[in-house]
């Protein structure tokens, strides 16, 4: 469907100018509060620092639009109430208004790539638990970037590694119930930002993360593989496929 680009807010109004002129909005302004109160917009997408994401995402439930944050959600436990809360008491105002309820969509977008939706299509043949892992070459992130700041970024684990659990969960085809993870020692160059984080899904299957931030970039940044049921698959950087299973072997770049 054809989108009507209406308006985008930035603090900096020189910023939201920019974009406006760039992406081609109608107009531009330094407050979220007149995106939420243009009757002519319908979905906000909230792509702000990740602190700002739950009480944005909240803010444009209550205004009854549909909302796309990108990841993550929320930085804890507490916000992630909150928008679940918001979230439920929006669905019910539409219902009792005889209205369709608006969506929520975290910007999770690695199962949305063809060569896992074609991954996840075989994983579902496979009758008995999986075996997952995700490696992740993210490469360095300087401890005094304001990703690294945990009341403002969260760290890497919830501001980007969110990404490849959502993944596993995915490919998997089941929820996590239980998680574990370790982080190496820092000596003062990372942030707890190399990690290995164990998952075990409601299914039986065990998934794990390894979230580098030591490596050299140029090796690849992204490698995933699952073994089960006969099956072995291997994603290269979401540019190469290579399934075998029953000694047929299928390959896509």
């Amino acid at each position: 469907r054809e989108v009507e680009l209406v308006g985008i807010a930035s603090a900096r109004g020189v910023t939201a100018r920019a974009a406006a002129g760039r992406f081609g909005f109608a107009y531009c302004a330094t407050d979220a509060a007149a995106i939420l109160a243009d009757p002519r917009i319908n979905t906000v997408a909230v792509l702000t620092r990740h602190n700002m994401h739950a009480r944005q995402a909240i803010a444009a439930l209550v205004a009854g639009k549909h909302v796309f944050v990108e990841k993550p959600l929320c930085l804890s436990e507490g916000e992630l109430e909150a928008v679940v809360a918001a979230y439920a008491a929006a669905q019910a105002r539409a219902q009792a208004a005889g209205e369709p309820g608006p969506a929520l969509m975290v910007g999770f977008n690695r199962r949305f790539a063809p060569m896992v939706v074609a991954l996840r299509e075989q994983l579902a043949q496979v009758r008995e638990p999986l075996l997952l892992s995700c490696r992740v070459n993210a490469g360095h992130i300087p401890p005094d970037h304001w990703t690294q700041d945990p009341a403002v970024g969260g760290g890497r684990l919830l501001g980007e590694g969110c990404h490849f659990i959502d993944l596993l969960a995915f490919l998997a085809g089941s929820e996590v119930r239980r998680v574990s993870a370790t982080a190496l020692p820092d000596g003062g160059r990372y942030r707890r930002d190399n990690l290995l984080v164990t998952l075990e899904f409601a299914n039986g299957s065990v998934g794990s993360l390894i979230y580098a931030a030591g490596g050299d970039r140029g090796f690849g940044k992204e490698a995933v593989e699952v073994f089960g049921g006969g099956l072995a698959a291997r994603l290269d950087d979401y540019r190469s496929l290579r399934i075998r299973r029953g000694g047929v072997r299928v390959e896509r770049t």
